[in-house]
């Protein structure tokens, strides 16, 4: 298994911090700032359509040749990248502007990259067309700025969410999905049937919401016990919302438990949970689950952000730009979710479960 290299712990640790100072200067949810962003509050002209199923993309079946001319790799590097706040004006490090997100989620789809939930990812369910590349973008502690309902019953489309369908709007190969990982108030909002109805237009629309905790505590500084108590109330409560029982998790402020494994299993007053994947904080991409060094307890992600400061190594902005430059290095897709195709020199990297399924080329 590999480990995690040390500029990988300096930056979740990193993350962790910034997290903590981040938290304290979190406006009011409901009914103060909601961190609308930029946006000029327009209503969509129509309901948005539902993300695209996989089973919508037509069947393909790899061949040692397709996927020799696509450049496979399917055991290549996945940015998974990491958001919270989308305000107009920044607070902390880790907020971005709705511009700063527009543009970003404009070059990840310029550069042919295709969205998959976090689920799916680990899972392996990674269908997207060949030579495409997935990128998995996820939102920790779900602020208002990620979903909002209008009147209508529509997303607002000054939100993360109103952002993304409008750039797979744009670009219809960008796949409007991402994952929600949120708390006790789902995307700051308190009425329970407002909190259903955002949750139902979430998954309704190929959209994950899954468990970051009930309280956002530091889980290292738990007893196994209360670690349990987090994850398994927010359980509870996304069951109530009508969310399907979590595949992952992501860590309150990347902060794994002192017992890794209660961050991923457990059982707290007859409610149970077992999770897929339990995501860190940073801050590399991360290899897919069927590699040999995928550790379903400690998933690599990145932060969105720049180049400037602690960002200089291990943010968005530089991981995009190193995989854009290192193409070998980045998984590509054959296009065949039933295969996973690889150059032969990768042969041994890959877990021996899915040894049947390989084409080496």
């Amino acid at each position: 298994m590999r480990k995690l290299s040390r500029v990988t712990l300096v930056a979740n640790a990193a993350v962790v911090a910034v997290g903590l100072v981040a938290l304290t200067l979190l406006p009011s949810a409901e009914g103060g700032d909601s961190g609308r962003g930029s946006g000029d509050g327009r209503v969509p002209a129509k309901a948005a359509p539902a993300a695209p199923s996989h089973s919508a993309l037509p069947p393909v079946t790899a061949t040692v040749e397709s996927a020799r001319a696509v450049g496979a790799n399917e055991l290549g590097l996945v940015p998974v990248i990491m958001y919270h706040r989308l305000l107009k004006k920044r607070i902390a490090s880790i907020d971005r502007t709705p511009s700063q997100f527009r543009a970003e989620l404009e070059k990840l789809a310029k550069a042919g990259y295709v969205p998959v939930t976090a689920a799916e990812f680990v899972t392996g369910k990674i269908d997207i067309p060949a030579g495409a590349h997935p990128v998995v973008l996820t939102f920790d502690d779900g602020h208002p700025s990620h979903f909002a309902l209008d009147a209508n019953g529509l997303p607002r489309n000054d939100t993360a969410v109103g952002i993304i369908l409008d750039v797979a709007a744009k670009y219809p190969s960008f796949r409007p999905v991402a994952t929600f990982w949120v708390n006790q108030s789902p995307f700051g909002l308190s009425d329970r049937k407002r909190q259903e109805a955002a949750v139902k237009w979430l998954v309704d629309h190929g959209f994950e919401v899954a468990n970051h905790t009930y309280s956002h505590l530091d889980l290292r500084r738990l007893s196994p016990k209360g670690v349990a108590e987090q994850i398994a109330r927010q359980e509870r409560l996304l069951k109530k919302l009508g969310a399907p029982p979590s595949v992952t998790m992501a860590l309150p402020y990347g902060s794994s438990p002192r017992n890794a494994k209660t961050g991923r299993e457990g059982k707290w007053d007859g409610t149970s949970y077992r999770f897929e994947g339990v995501f860190l904080a940073g801050a590399e991409p991360s290899v897919p689950p069927y590699a040999k060094s995928f550790d379903r307890s400690a998933i690599w992600r990145i932060q969105s952000n720049g180049k400037q400061g602690e960002c200089r190594r291990w943010c968005s902005a530089y991981w995009l730009a190193w995989l854009d430059k290192h193409p070998k290095e980045r998984y590509t897709s054959d296009g065949d979710p039933e295969h996973i195709s690889i150059p032969k020199r990768l042969r041994g990297n890959i877990i021996s479960k899915a040894a049947k399924k390989v084409i080496a080329y």
